[in-house]
């Protein structure tokens, strides 16, 4: 696609990433896969014709009103309650405050500017139900989770997901012109649980950034990153929470050193990542958890990274380790699969689509950490069946490029504007 002779694209579209904002750092607050994907699938959009405006709320005063993302791809600041002190459970009592902003902005240009609306998440899917409505365009959604399918799978000690959100993810399943899933385990799931339409759901994978993410000397990422080259290395990459589970890999290393006394001395387990949704109740727990274990001198923390840098912390692991209890798809496991590393990860959501058991790694049946203990232990202690792996991992996530990802979203565009405008009472006149 590109722009047509008149200088306007082949298309506009208000994307809503109203919790978070794809400029935040991926790894803590409520950052994460979500905005990787928005910040990706945005400039390739661009780069096929496509305008994008992505409106977000505004969590500083210092943030100016629109930042350009790249060209083509402008972020716009709506001002929606305080800046500071509101989590994402607050948010649904500001959503008419942000549709209003949203809607003003749209105002402010000459009617009809957009063609469509992308909702991400479901506070965005509520925003953009009405955008939709007021500008007569087609609303595409991206639950990227989903309350009932969390709540089926609940991390020990973890709250359940409300009605309320609940209530409000099914509203947005019944107004919106077409449903993105990331996998087709994802799209079952909304048919199965939400009664969507299975002829308006279409499955995208996510991708990958295969420019970045590559293989890469071991031992030079090790000495980048400060880890020693004899060293086994797992590596747990996330927000610290409840449902990314970072718990169990440290549970299981505890199990590790018991059941292999020989290994402790070799083992080393990095967490990169901050707190986030209801690990902020307990910012220190996974630390405390290391030392009431006795491990403390086997974890590593780091604090959330750039991507740049999160490529040589996946040459410098053994294993990446994503033992999430539930995960859409999961773009840590494909971003280290692309560098050359195997992965270890729970068979849960988008992750058996992630991860090719037995080919890239591994899926491991429930959270136990003994069980998962035995799995990395047999794993580490198994070169060949790593090196093995660490080719099938590049392959893999060789299927799962950005570019086939904007594709995919240009073809869903496209089929939601055609079934409008057929469906529109001008067609049928």
């Amino acid at each position: 696609m590109t722009p047509g002779d008149s200088g306007r694209p082949q298309m506009r579209v208000a994307l809503l990433s109203i919790h978070t904002s794809p400029l935040d750092q991926p790894g803590t607050g409520d950052a994460g896969g979500m905005n990787v994907y928005i910040n990706e699938v945005a400039k390739r959009l661009a780069r096929r014709g496509i305008d994008v405006d992505i409106f977000t709320r505004a969590t500083s005063g210092d943030l100016a009103p629109h930042v350009p993302l790249t060209d083509g791809v402008t972020v716009r600041h709506v001002t929606a309650g305080p800046f500071q002190g509101l989590v994402k459970e607050d948010l649904p009592g500001q959503l008419c405050a942000v549709t209003s902003g949203v809607l003003r902005a749209e105002a402010a240009r000459p009617e009809g500017w957009y063609d469509l609306v992308h909702s991400h998440y479901w506070l965005s899917g509520q925003v953009g139900w009405l955008a939709s409505e007021r500008w007569n365009v087609p609303l595409i959604h991206s639950m990227h989770t989903m309350a009932k399918v969390k709540n089926l799978g609940l991390a020990q000690g973890d709250k359940p997901e409300p009605e309320g959100r609940i209530i409000g993810e099914q509203q947005v399943v019944d107004a919106a012109d077409r449903l993105v899933a990331n996998t087709a385990i994802e799209a079952q799931q909304l048919i199965d649980l939400y009664e969507a339409d299975p002829a308006r759901v279409d499955i995208v994978h996510p991708g990958v950034d295969l420019d970045v993410f590559t293989p890469g000397d071991k031992a030079a990422a090790r000495d980048r990153v400060g880890i020693d080259h004899d060293k086994r290395v797992l590596l747990f990459v996330g927000r610290i929470q409840p449902l990314k589970a970072p718990d169990v890999l440290v549970r299981a290393a505890a199990e590790m050193a018991s059941l292999h006394p020989d290994m402790r001395s070799k083992l080393q387990i990095v967490i990169c990542g901050g707190p986030s949704g209801t690990g902020l109740a307990r910012p220190t727990a996974l630390e405390d958890l290391a030392d009431e274990l006795g491990i403390r001198d086997l974890v590593r923390f780091v604090p959330p990274t750039t991507r740049d840098e999160l490529v040589h912390w996946y040459r410098a692991a053994d294993v990446c380790v994503v033992p999430s209890h539930n995960e859409s798809f999961g773009l840590v496991a494909v971003e280290a699969q692309a560098c050359g590393t195997p992965v270890v990860a729970a068979r849960v959501g988008g992750l058996p689509t992630a991860v090719a058991d037995g080919v890239s790694g591994v899926l491991v049946d429930g959270h136990e950490p003994r069980v998962w203990a035995t799995v990395l232990c047999d794993l580490l202690l198994d070169q060949a069946r790593l090196t093995m792996y660490a080719h099938g991992a590049t392959a893999h996530a060789a299927q799962f490029g950005w570019e086939a990802t904007a594709d995919a979203t240009v073809k869903v565009y496209e089929h939601a504007l055609r079934d409008r405008a057929a469906s529109s009472p001008r067609a049928a006149g």
